[in-house]
């Protein structure tokens, strides 16, 4: 009976997986999931903005599965020290009129 649960359990995990290879938009949990990282290590990297996501009314946490290919396999992530060099280069161009 063990032996057929654990099969059972073993199923599960591998079709949430392939559900979240299917979908572009997760929540914050299917993320943690595809990155193999706790949610509360990604909602202190969210909050650290070191991880891109999108809150849309402020609240609840998306992250794009496309960007955390791009994430992973790139190391990029964008720092706050990033978008004070860009706010201080859009500052530093002279004004047109």
């Amino acid at each position: 009976m063990d032996f057929i649960q654990n099969e059972i359990k073993e199923i599960k995990k591998l079709l949430l997986a392939l559900n979240i290879q299917q979908k572009e938009i997760l929540t914050i949990e299917e993320a943690s999931e595809f990155l193999g990282l706790s949610t509360s290590r990604l909602y202190k990297m969210t909050s650290n903005k070191e991880i891109p996501h999108y809150k849309p009314g402020g609240k609840k946490i998306y992250l794009k599965r496309p960007e955390l290919e791009q994430w992973i396999t790139g190391s990029r992530v964008s720092t706050d020290d990033d978008c004070t060099l860009k706010i201080d280069d859009y500052l530093s161009k002279p004004l047109e009129n």
